[in-house]
This record gives C-alpha cells, sequence and structure tokens, in this order.
C-alpha cells in the first residue's frame, strides 16, 4: 500500500481568541499567508459581531503542516487585532 504525504503546507487561516475564555473562531482560511495577511482585517469586521470585536484578544496566523489528510495547524505569528474597528464600535 502507498501512502502519498507532502512536505508543503496544505492552507492558511487566521483564528481569533477571545478575552471572555470562549474558546476561538476561524476569521479566514487561504491559500497562502500573504493573502490571509491582507485580507483578515475585513473578515474581521464581517465576519465578528459588535461584541466578538470588542472581546477579541489574539489573532493567530496557522499553517498547516503535514499531509492533506494527516497534519496539523502551526502557529506561526500573531496578527494585530485591529482596533479602529473597535474604537468605532465602543463610541
Amino acid at each position: 500500500m502507498f501512502y502519498q504525504t507532502e512536505d508543503k503546507a496544505q492552507g492558511w487561516r487566521a483564528m481569533v481568541t477571545f478575552k471572555d475564555g470562549r474558546s476561538e473562531a476561524l476569521l479566514l482560511l487561504g491559500q497562502s499567508s500573504t493573502r490571509i495577511r491582507s485580507g483578515y482585517i475585513t473578515a474581521f469586521n464581517e465576519v465578528l459581531d459588535d461584541e466578538e470585536r470588542m472581546l477579541a484578544e489574539t489573532i493567530s496566523l496557522q499553517q498547516w503542516e503535514g499531509a492533506a489528510d494527516a497534519g496539523r495547524w502551526k502557529h506561526k505569528t500573531s496578527l494585530k487585532v485591529p482596533v479602529e474597528k473597535m474604537a468605532t464600535a465602543a463610541a
């Protein structure tokens, strides 16, 4: 039996973690870190409601590591939580 594995990442995603103890939510899934970095702020404002935006604590950029059917998400870096929209929502 032959098992195919791939060395390259299968994808990228941005995950937001909340301050109030709720776990996390998927913001954006994409093919490259560049696409995630360019689109996560729009996703932050469109996917999350006002309360969730105010409770956002961190945003993690993660890369899929391993084969498509056998791997895991690996944290690469933290992205800046967009504070401009949060300040506007509070006003």
